[in-house]
């Protein structure tokens, strides 16, 4: 039985299960239960076979059924998409799968709000990202009047994920550097990026402003499932962590993150250890 499930058994409380290859999910999980502490996570993450970005449309699709698929036992009121590739192959087969007795929720990077702010704008990215189709519509549905740069973010996912403070550093300078002079917005193009955001503006300086969505999915999600945003309610934390299905704890890794540390420290009665 999972660990965290025998700690938190499963009740009649609303509940939300996040669904990536890895921690981007993270600060997707934060932002809802910033919003909603009453409201059980469940994580739902896929290390056999991360990355996605490499992988094929099929191969990505039937990885993101697989994984929502497992959240399914633990009986989610909605399923957030937390990565952007995921979101773009997925999506519309989640929604056929599960519809409507689950929502499903994707993410978007936030090239909108970014362009409404006025360019330049830059959007980093993996390199699979920043030459894709998807990215070229968003930028020419949302931001064709703004001159927009994209980044390729070499090895930045991967360097969060592992948790080598070193490497991120380096990721992070080596991004800022392929980052055109006089940019005033920047847009985070993986749900990762967001976790290092204070080490990308330091990067950066304090004249760019970042746009990342958790919180604009946060506030989806809780439309969604018929709650408004109740700060103030007791605290529930995650209720179960599935790795590529199995049952699993909370990897103290993820306390690398402030997002993570408050997912733990919202979590008392489980362990941290894997």
């Amino acid at each position: 039985m999972d660990p965290i499930a025998r700690a938190r058994p499963l009740t009649s409380r609303r509940r939300v299960a996040f669904v990536d290859s890895g921690l981007g999910l993270l600060g997707y999980a934060d932002a809802l239960h910033t919003l909603r502490p009453d409201v059980g996570l469940v994580l739902s993450l896929d290390p056999d076979n991360m990355p996605y970005g490499p992988r094929t449309p099929d191969d990505v699709r039937r990885l993101i059924l697989a994984s929502a698929q497992a959240a399914l036992a633990h009986e989610p009121d909605a399923i957030v998409v937390a990565c952007n590739t995921a979101s773009v192959h997925g999506l519309d087969a989640l929604r056929a799968e599960l519809e409507p007795g689950v929502a499903v929720v994707g993410t978007v990077p936030a090239i909108r709000p970014a362009a409404a702010a006025g360019g330049p704008v830059a959007v980093w990215a993996t390199a699979a990202t920043t030459s894709s189709a998807y990215l070229r519509g968003l930028v020419d549905a949302f931001a064709s009047d703004v001159q927009t740069h994209a980044v390729a973010a070499l090895g930045l996912a991967e360097a969060i994920e592992s948790g080598d403070s070193r490497v991120v550093d380096e990721c992070i300078a080596y991004a800022a550097s392929q980052t055109p002079a006089g940019v005033r917005s920047l847009v985070l193009g993986c749900t990762h990026y967001g976790l290092v955001a204070d080490r990308i503006v330091a990067a950066l300086g304090p004249g760019v402003v970042v746009h990342d969505s958790p919180v604009a999915v946060a506030r989806q999600t809780l439309r969604r499932i018929g709650l408004e945003p109740d700060p103030l309610g007791p605290e529930a934390g995650v209720e179960a962590v599935l790795l590529s299905g199995r049952p699993g704890n909370l990897p103290e890794s993820w306390a690398a993150y402030p997002a993570g540390r408050r997912l733990r420290d919202a979590t008392p009665a489980v362990d941290w250890r894997a």
